[in-house]
């Protein structure tokens, strides 16, 4: 029976990583895996979370399982940093999950069930991992602009247009911050303009949160999130806690269903906690720990938040550099949107041509959509990068 499965195509990402490892030049530069790495190329152990691992190797007494839906801790903790003073728990279910990948599945399969017959309008482009579950579920899926090639900032007037076109019982995804592939963020002024047509429509919205904290901080990037929330009666918001607290391995995320009212709310966490139980009954508990105990214990909470600006501002500081290189190397401020775009990544506008021969004449690899990863570069890289576009013709 086995034999009759198909080949399944490589995820590009992981293809281009293995293709990496495989080249034997020394100075080769990797762009395209979405992990954060310091300037040495590591991705390091934050000292909040060791902190709290050790806690809890001295202090756990069981390995039992947890809830269906999670820890309440952690739920209580996520809950209150995602929407803030506007966290109401008497009408927000939630769930921990298997990383933001898994409440990003959660929360379609939780919407399906609400209406089989949804649509998911989706930004053109978007997480590649978005569209390739949606497929993979049967969902029919709706792009809407997002990226003007031009500028490199939001198409915002074709992303009006187009949201526009969603009716009551379809699902709008958006990205909370720092948007991933392009770095290109909404306005304050543009959260405002959505929010007021998803309240014409009707849709649902579904937040994809997975940076918060890595843009202009924990609060400015949940600012838009928290808009929806105080005018949208019904939201999904999934978040991960992979970057802002770097504990990728340990799969950590959680999905906050927003309800009119608590009724509505014990029906949605009834339906989440379902959804767990068929596809993994528990959820990971190690990650979810460490995260309510950082976001629980003062001193660990005020640690996490000072190495978190570290690593923002430390980000902030690359685009910078790579603006200001590539402005001394064209002549031109055509570059100045990599200082403006937000989080780890930015798409450079280069075609697969030149991103090929970046990668063949330089050994810098990027994805084929000239997405960047900008936490792999470091001070000396910058240079090599900047020379690379522009002889590349970008």
């Amino acid at each position: 029976m086995l034999g009759n499965l198909k080949p399944q195509a490589p995820d590009k990402i992981l293809a281009l990583m293995g293709e990496f490892k495989a080249d034997p030049r020394q100075g080769k530069i990797d762009l395209g895996v979405g992990v954060y790495k310091d300037a040495s190329g590591h991705t390091p152990i934050m000292r909040a979370v060791h902190a709290a691992e050790q806690r809890m190797l001295e202090t756990e007494t069981t390995k039992t399982y947890a809830g269906l839906s999670g820890e309440p801790e952690f739920q209580k903790a996520m809950a209150e940093l995602i929407l803030g003073d506007g966290h109401k728990p008497e009408t927000t279910a939630a769930l921990a999950t298997v990383g933001g990948t898994g409440a990003i599945r959660q929360a379609l399969e939780l919407a399906r069930m609400a209406n089989p017959d949804l649509r998911v309008f989706v930004s053109d482009p978007t997480w590649p991992n978005h569209v390739s579950i949606m497929n993979f579920m049967g969902l029919p899926v709706q792009t809407y602009r997002y990226f003007d090639a031009e500028t490199r900032g939001v198409d915002f007037e074709g992303m009006k247009a187009d949201i526009s076109a969603a009716k009551k019982g379809d699902v709008v995804l958006l990205h909370g911050c720092c948007h991933n592939p392009t770095g290109a963020n909404l306005t304050p002024e543009q959260w405002a303009e959505v929010a007021a047509i998803l309240e014409k429509t009707g849709a649902l919205p579904l937040i994809d949160l997975a940076y918060q904290g890595f843009g202009d901080g924990l609060e400015e990037d949940a600012a838009g999130t928290r808009l929806i929330a105080s005018r949208i009666p019904e939201m999904l918001i999934a978040a991960s806690c992979s970057k802002n607290f770097g504990i990728y391995r340990e799969r950590t995320g959680c999905l906050l269903a927003l309800c009119v009212d608590t009724a509505t709310r014990d029906l949605a966490q009834g339906a989440m906690a379902f959804l767990n139980r068929q596809t993994y009954s528990f959820p990971p508990f190690h990650g979810a720990k460490i995260v309510s105990t950082v976001l629980n214990t003062p001193e660990l909470r005020a640690d996490w938040m000072a190495e978190l600006e570290a690593v923002r501002g430390g980000m902030l500081k690359l685009r910078e550099q790579l603006a200001a290189e590539l402005r001394d190397l064209s002549g031109s401020d055509r570059f100045g949107f990599v200082a403006q775009h937000r989080g780890m990544f930015s798409r450079l506008g280069a075609t697969p041509e030149q991103v090929k021969r970046i990668k063949e004449e330089f050994g810098i690899y990027m994805v084929g959509d000239s997405r960047i990863n900008i936490a792999g570069l470091n001070q000396d890289t910058i240079p090599i990068l900047a020379r690379a576009i522009i002889e590349a013709g970008v």
